[in-house]
């Protein structure tokens, strides 16, 4: 349980409310340029996922072949309802966690008061953030989205969304080509979906390094509650008095960590990576072929990412690990690069074989290191020499 005499340690519905309530408005579109918008995403999103099999030579298990389509939903939404999506998937994620800081809560009447306090601050500051993070994501799979009536999952809870108010903010920002820019959008976005699609030990294996991540966390609520307010309070420019460059420079997760925290997040790190990476190689590996202007979008987009939007979006990157999540794209992309350069597609799918053959955080930044690792491994190591794993 995430609650005490019936109050929750995170009003999540008041998460949800203050940020719909103070997430920014999207760009002006008619109602016809709006449902031409969604058809032609949800379209691109269809055309993906053959050109993504093709390219990376992965396929779905027991789905007959590369042209059978996934079970998980392909969802467009607005910035109101990416905020759903992720209030409930944060609800899904957190609940050890939350169960583990009730349990330290004082009982009787005034822990109740206090827990109900508590939740709706808390509810406050993660909404704020939610509104921060709302109008910059372009697409998510969400990995353990528990399903709803207007937000359907798959069998095993993934669902693909495709944020269109920002994808048009984004195209109009960068000034180029719509059409190429929501297919490239879209070419990302599946090579995540693929993934975990056709590796079906991914999700429990990255389930269990976040579940062990939180089971490790010794954090008291007033702690989260502080934590929370760092970021939102950073949202507003309003910053503690005394507060020093190094103290700025600390994201959440680092506030929290343990050295056992410190060992599974570095395991989490390279996953990561390597899962950003292989969606960014993707995207543009397929790119040439589909997406005739994918050279100017790529060197506009990779210079949108480097700058930010200013010192209060860089710190406020910084405080939630952002900065971290922007090194995954690059270093990742450069491991996948150099192994297929090496070892070819099929060489490189080797990597899907097993939690044992992800590489590690030291490998993400020396891919020899792991090559010279799997190749070690001989053909034992593998198991994926028609590219399927």
């Amino acid at each position: 349980m995430t609650s005490i005499g019936g109050v929750e340690m995170v009003d999540w519905n008041l998460a949800a409310a203050t940020a719909t309530r103070f997430v920014r408005p999207g760009p002006e579109v008619s109602r016809d340029e709006a449902r031409a918008i969604v058809a032609e995403l949800r379209a691109h999103a269809r055309s993906s996922e053959e050109h993504v099999r093709a390219f990376t030579r992965m396929a779905q298990p027991g789905a007959g072949g590369a042209d059978a389509p996934h079970d998980t939903p392909v969802l467009v939404v607005d910035r109101p309802g990416w905020i759903r999506a992720n209030v409930a998937g944060f609800r899904a994620v957190l609940k050890p966690l939350l169960a583990k800081m009730a349990e330290r809560r004082p009982g009787g009447p005034g822990g109740a008061v206090l827990g109900a306090v508590g939740g709706k601050v808390t509810g406050v500051e993660l909404g704020m953030l939610l509104s921060f993070l709302a109008s910059r994501v372009l697409g998510q799979y969400e990995t353990f989205a528990p399903a709803s009536r207007e937000l359907p999952a798959g069998a095993r809870g993934g669902r693909l969304l495709l944020v269109a108010p920002n994808i048009v903010h984004v195209e109009r920002e960068l000034a180029v080509d719509p059409h190429d820019f929501r297919l490239w959008v879209c070419l990302h976005e599946e090579t995540h979906r693929t993934q975990f699609t056709a590796v079906p030990w991914l999700r429990d294996h990255i389930e269990g390094e976040v579940q062990a991540f939180l089971a490790e966390t010794d954090i008291d609520p007033g702690t989260l509650v502080e934590r929370l307010r760092e970021a939102a309070q950073a949202l507003t420019g309003a910053r503690p008095e005394g507060e020093s460059g190094e103290e700025e420079s600390r994201s959440l997760v680092d506030l929290v960590q343990t050295p056992a925290q410190r060992e599974i997040l570095g395991r989490l790190t390279a996953v990561m990576s390597l899962l950003e990476g292989h969606a960014d190689y993707v995207m543009d590996g397929v790119g040439p072929e589909v997406v005739p202007s994918v050279a100017e979008i790529r060197e506009k987009f990779q210079q949108r990412r480097a700058s930010g939007a200013g010192r209060l979006d860089l710190a406020l990157r910084k405080l939630l690990g952002l900065d971290a999540k922007l090194r995954q794209y690059r270093d990742g992309e450069r491991f996948v690069r150099a192994v297929v350069d090496d070892l070819g597609m099929d060489g490189f799918n080797r990597v899907w074989t097993s939690p044992n053959t992800l590489p590690t955080k030291q490998e993400i930044a020396a891919p020899a290191d792991w090559i010279a690792r799997v190749k070690g491994a001989g053909d034992g190591a593998s198991g994926a020499g028609d590219g399927a794993p």
